[in-house]
């Protein structure tokens, strides 16, 4: 009867992953269900809907003005994609870049024009009125009723009629409230004003509300919405209702949001551009997963024998589920985005490493197989679960806080962490459960643990510490000498400081791949800089994005065109481009970087019960960001958009690696004795812990280390850098982690009790 579960459990297993695999690749049937294919890319995989906006007016606008637009548009048109962008081109235009969408049209109808929203008085001064109810008749012929102007705007301003603007609502959310009548919820727009738009607020409904009047929300052509006035506010908060859905009420304040722009946009013109980087980069990457997880399972095999042949049916099952899932959760998928999925299935081992590194352990003890996998994954537990609870907190936070590329990397990171748990907690066991069933029972199938001569790491903590220490500094010491003589602490890219965007009309269609091999090399050469492509759907037109350039650059660029692919040189414009990620971008992302180290302190003195461990936790943390920033500085690594996903992963990857260690010493103390040295419980630990630290370092390692070797160039400046971060975490969990507890526990000894 066993033989008979464990061979269905196998069989199952099996099923599910040659299943799920199918699924991913071909899709469940016609409609392409579930299928790999309907991922939502991001604009670097898969292009999407450029839009260029100008501001209206003769005047320059303000730059705080263009700033504070800039920032708002950026919220808005992440409802569309996380991964959408917002910047800045030449003094009065923006640019909007949407992935994973194909209609122009429908984008730009939904955004209407921006910064022309009026809230107007149903009557003017002498009673007549601004606005009735006119039958109004659509395409078809159809005749229906709505609320319909009397008067022009520019009439409205001058007799006064337009009582706020836009700007004056400081907030606008959707929302549901209790009506007390009947008893059951409905829905509501919230509004807030700002300081201004509070007095100004006061004034419209207590005209309106004396009246008996509505007042009108105009938007871009039409009313929106034509509320009624139950009484006066004046304290700057209202609300719209009752809405029909959540979807009209959100629909409603996103327009709200959208008309409460400081300047008013109308449309230049709009393009559905390509992928920035196209099949190429996929297919390397998919390479890349390919052999780091062919050598990733060769190495799990060889080590940990039939518990490692379990893991890798279990790694296969979680890559399969990951790209299920992605798909399912529409999450965007970008460049950095499979990097970190790649990345993903080198830490997906680690579980799997702490629980057969204990059942090794229980092995040695002479337990039986069936008792050592039992206690194995009770002890494991802890340490597990911890780990990746921490990563989880940090995950959770980023999405709540952080800014739109932050939010897609914290999504695809706590999916990956609940799912490498399951694997490893729920799959792998049972499958070496069907082992054991099947009669696989010799303890030498699952390797016996040897005891290893504890290292004494603490006895050189001096030199470890002086090592982070100088290695630090000299970070610190080489951004200020490239900040004294380049005015640029690192290397940054145009993402973080803008650049120019040359737009060059050739006779002839080019692809990627011919742009990639024949442009690329002679724009760089040319300019000196990187450059980023988008090609245009249904042209022969090509944006080429590079670093800020100068007059005789920017000529030097255009003369190359001409010289060497024969383009009319009045088919070249450049335009002056800022960055795309934002000052309020960054900002976000350090403050949700900082709660989140916070949360995650705060749960490591509740499960620890003493804040040094919290403390020694993420001093190494911050030890390991700053040692891969000193890198990015001597190495003069390219700091773009991967960069925050770089050090977000090094966060993860760091507190995983340290709670593990910690967990051990927790677990040692609670059994040693008054003759036992703590110097030596401490060293105790991390020998027993090491082969985790190494095996889980190098699993990964390889993994990313396959990105670098066959990955793109911009998959090559996020590799890099992280395998540094890989290698820094290994050695600050290690060498630093237990050694600062050490000091601090000696430094401030605990109350005796």
């Amino acid at each position: 009867m066993k033989k008979s579960k464990a061979i269905i459990i196998l069989l199952c297993a099996l099923l599910v992953l040659l299943g799920v695999g199918y699924v991913d690749l071909y899709g469940v049937d016609a409609e392409g269900t579930a299928s790999a294919s309907d991922i939502s890319l991001g604009l670097d995989l898969a292009g999407g809907v450029s839009i260029t906006y100008q501001v209206v007016g003769d005047e320059e606008p303000d730059a705080t003005d263009m700033a504070d637009t800039i920032a708002k548009l950026q919220k808005r048109v992440e409802n569309y994609s996380k991964e959408a962008i917002v910047y800045q081109e030449g003094t009065d235009r923006i640019n909007i870049e949407i992935p994973g969408v194909t209609d122009a049209n429908k984008i730009l109808e939904e955004l209407g024009r921006p910064g022309s929203l009026y809230f107007i008085a149903e009557t003017d001064k002498d009673g007549n009125a601004n606005y009735s109810m006119q039958a109004v008749t659509d395409a078809q012929g159809n005749a229906s009723y709505a609320y319909a102007l009397n008067k022009t705007i520019d009439e409205l301003k001058a007799d006064g009629s337009i009582m706020l603007e836009g700007t004056d609502v400081k907030t606008a959310t959707a929302g549901s409230i209790k009506d007390q009548t009947m008893g059951n919820s409905t829905y509501a727009v919230d509004l807030v004003m700002t300081e201004e738009g509070t007095k100004k607020f006061e004034e419209a409904t207590r005209n309106a509300y004396e009246k008996g009047e509505t007042l009108g929300i105009y938007y871009d052509g039409s009313f929106v919405s034509v509320p009624s006035v139950k009484g006066v506010f004046s304290d700057g908060n209202a609300q719209i209702s009752p809405m029909n859905s959540y979807e009209e009420a959100e629909s409603l304040a996103s327009t709200i949001r959208i008309g409460g722009l400081k300047l008013e946009l109308e449309e230049l013109h709009s393009k559905v551009v390509g992928a920035q980087l196209g099949v190429e980069a996929i297919s390397t990457s998919l390479k890349a997963a390919v052999i780091g997880f062919i050598v990733v399972a060769v190495f799990m095999i060889a080590v940990y024998f039939l518990p490692g042949f379990a893991s890798v049916i279990a790694l296969g099952i979680y890559v399969a589920l990951v790209v299920l899932l992605l798909n399912g959760f529409d999450m965007t998928l970008t460049l950095s985005g499979i990097a970190g999925i790649i990345l993903s299935i080198g830490m997906a081992v680690d579980a799997n490493v702490i629980v057969f590194a204990r059942i090794r352990e229980e092995l040695a003890t002479g337990k039986t197989v069936k008792s050592a996998m039992q206690i194995g994954y009770d002890k494991a537990l802890s340490a597990i679960i911890d780990g990746n609870v921490t990563t989880l907190i940090a995950a959770a936070v980023l999405w709540l806080l952080g800014p739109g590329t932050v939010k897609g990397f914290a999504q695809t990171l706590a999916l990956g962490i609940v799912l490498s748990m399951f694997t490893a907690l729920v799959v792998t066991k049972y499958i070496m459960k069907a082992f054991y069933a099947l009669g696989l029972k010799n303890p030498k199938w699952y390797g016996v643990g040897k005891e290893h001569k504890t290292v004494n790491f603490l006895g050189k903590k001096g030199i470890f510490f002086g090592l982070s220490l100088a290695v630090i500094l000299t970070g610190f010491i080489t951004m200020g000498v490239y900040k004294m003589n380049t005015g640029d602490a690192l290397n940054y890219s145009l993402e973080f400081k803008g650049g120019t965007a040359t737009t060059v009309t050739f006779d002839k269609s080019y692809t990627l791949e011919e742009i990639n091999s024949e442009m690329v090399p002679l724009i760089e050469s040319t300019t000196g800089s990187a450059v980023q492509i988008q090609t245009v759907q249904g042209s022969n037109e090509v944006i080429f994005k590079t670093g800020s350039l100068d007059v005789d650059q920017r000529q030097a660029l255009n003369q190359m065109f001409v010289d060497n692919f024969g383009v009319d040189e009045t088919l070249i414009t450049s335009e002056t481009i800022s960055s795309t990620i934002s000052n309020e971008m960054k900002s976000d992302t350090i403050l949700a970087v900082a709660v989140a180290i916070i949360c995650m302190l705060i749960y490591i003195r509740f499960r620890f019960s003493d804040i040094r461990f919290g403390v020694s936790s993420i001093a190494c943390l911050l030890h390991d960001v700053l040692v891969v920033i000193t890198f990015y500085a001597l190495a003069r690594v390219s700091v773009s958009n991967t960069f925050i996903a770089c050090l977000l992963t090094i966060v993860g990857y760091s507190i995983n690696a340290t709670i593990v260690i910690f967990d051990r010493v927790r677990e040692n103390m609670a059994v040693m004795t008054k003759k036992d040295d703590l110097q030596d419980v401490v060293n105790h630990s991390i020998t027993q812990t090491l082969s985790r630290s190494l095996f889980t370092s190098l699993t990964t390692l390889v993994m990313v280390g396959a990105l670098y070797i066959w990955g793109v160039t911009s998959i090559r400046d996020f590799a890099l850098p992280l395998m540094v971060g890989i290698i820094c975490g290994a050695y600050s969990s290690v060498c630093i982690a237990g050694a600062l507890w050490y000091v601090l526990r000696k430094k401030f000894a605990p109350k005796a009790k």
